[in-house]
């Protein structure tokens, strides 16, 4: 955890619970955690980018990560493994650099590959096996601010982020 430069994120089953809500209009809708979100903004502040890759496609995420200043956003990727070289290449980064958060067997080629792949607590029990940490959070209920703060704290930033938060003397 020690290098990681960037984290990137699955949406389904991790910045959400993985429920897909359809009106009768046949627009999609999903539910994002604030908690998560906050957890990206820590990653930010503390110099460490974000990514977004997703197997669907979905307004409400490209919303979302704009909301969040993620500004490398990859929708519609049945293979992931292609969006991922894109960011590595963009960003001259190593596989040991990147932690990736997923929850499917579509996740599992770039488990394969990062240093620092993350399973959520209600993920698939072939990609909790395959991950170095599995989250004690479900998908959609906080599990991306969990990881953000294991980083942080590892790396020795999470103190930097609790100095706007402390006691005044």
């Amino acid at each position: 955890m020690k290098n990681i430069k960037l984290v990137i994120i699955d949406v389904d089953g991790v910045l959400t619970d993985g429920t897909i809500y359809i009106d009768s209009e046949g627009r999609e809708t999903k539910a994002f955690n604030v908690l998560d979100g906050t957890g990206i903004a820590y990653l930010h502040r503390s110099g460490i980018k974000t990514a977004i890759i997703s197997g669907r496609t979905c307004k409400s995420v490209i919303y979302r990560a704009k909301e969040l200043d993620i500004t490398d956003v990859y929708q519609g990727a049945k293979n992931k493994l292609d969006a991922y070289k894109e960011i590595l290449k963009k960003y001259a980064l190593r596989d040991e650099e990147i932690c990736y958060i997923g929850d499917d067997l579509i996740d599992l080629p770039i488990f394969h590959r990062v240093g620092f792949p993350v399973a959520v607590a209600n993920a698939s029990p072939i990609v909790k096996q395959q991950s170095i940490y599995v989250t004690k959070a479900k998908g959609g209920c906080g599990a991306v601010r969990e990881v953000a703060e294991k980083i942080l704290k590892f790396q020795d930033k999470w103190k930097l982020i609790m100095e706007r938060y402390k006691k005044p003397e």
